[in-house]
């Protein structure tokens, strides 16, 4: 059985004390409010932190996760074994002519705002989406036509022998709700992308539109994990939820939600295990239904109680 005890004490000689805990509970850190606990929980400050965390669990055999911020995330009732690493103290965001450098904490939200005051078009359809860049980029993420490839330049990773390099945009092989990220096993410190020179009152326009029609449509006001499904070929997830009539559906304190069929909200103290039940009923009854396979776009990680 690994003695997590003596990981804990070699990892804190490598990051500040106040920067790794054990036995976090998760739920302080996801979306939905669900997760078990870490075994051991960092939050590294340097790039070099990331870095020696990555070698160490290497050269000890020990599992590592990047939780992100668990925007798009599920996380089981067992919680995760291991290290699981959260990179907030990662948010600094800059530009350089047209192109706009966000480190991977910064939630891509704050780098379409930061694109905006600095007038530079490209990342508007971000401005409602609730990730970090590094999760944004791990899944492609997208909105209302737009998606992160069509703006990224490049980023700046750990790969999985704890080495910093350079990806290009091409070399993530970013497709609809995909990359390689997690098959390498790379870890997104920043990313850059190249934007063009816009009107600060139209881009203003665009975002004012967009989150409007976000915050009209999706369920907001209770811890959800976002759109649950991936679009299928030729349908909309949401509208097939709602024909089979499973808005409003609850399984324990998970609910189809009655505002946006293609969320499922924790609306009552959802236990992991519960919203993972909904999510698979959810399949089960469209499946049934239409003959249409839902394909998850929300990660499930962990381990079961």
């Amino acid at each position: 059985m690994t003695d997590y005890g003596k990981i804990y004490d070699k990892l804190a000689s490598i990051v500040d004390e106040h920067n790794i805990k054990m036995d976090e509970i998760l739920k302080n850190h996801t979306y939905t409010k669900l997760g078990g606990k870490a075994d051991i929980f960092i939050t590294p400050s340097t790039y070099e932190e990331v870095q020696s965390i990555v070698k160490f669990a290497r050269q000890e055999n020990v599992p590592f996760t990047l939780l992100g911020n668990g925007s798009n995330l599920i996380v089981k009732d067992g919680g995760i074994r291991g290290i699981v690493i959260l990179l907030k103290n990662f948010n600094q965001i800059s530009t350089d002519g047209n192109q706009l450098m966000a480190q991977s904490g910064a939630a891509i939200i704050d780098a379409s705002r930061y694109a905006l005051q600095e007038r530079l078009s490209g990342l508007e359809f971000a401005c409602g989406i609730p990730g970090t860049v590094g999760g944004a980029l791990f899944m492609n993420a997208g909105a209302y036509g737009g998606e992160i490839k069509d703006a990224l330049d490049y980023a700046i990773v750990v790969d999985s022998d704890g080495e910093i390099v350079k990806r290009s945009a091409a070399d993530l092989e970013l497709s609809y709700r995909t990359s390689n990220i997690p098959e390498k096993g790379d870890i997104v410190l920043e990313a850059v992308f190249t934007l063009k020179p816009g009107n600060y009152e139209e881009i203003k326009a665009i975002m004012d539109d967009l989150t409007f029609k976000r915050e009209s449509k999706q369920p907001l006001e209770y811890p959800s994990c976002g759109s649950v499904f991936k679009r299928p070929p030729g349908y909309f997830a949401g509208k097939l939820i709602q024909d089979s009539g499973l808005q409003g559906t609850r399984i324990g304190g998970a609910e189809v939600s009655t505002k946006h069929a293609g969320f499922i909200v924790n609306k009552d103290n959802a236990t992991a295990e519960e919203y993972i039940s909904l999510i698979k009923h959810v399949q089960k009854t469209v499946k049934e239904k239409f003959n249409v396979s839902l394909e998850r776009e929300v990660k499930i990680i962990g381990e079961d109680l």
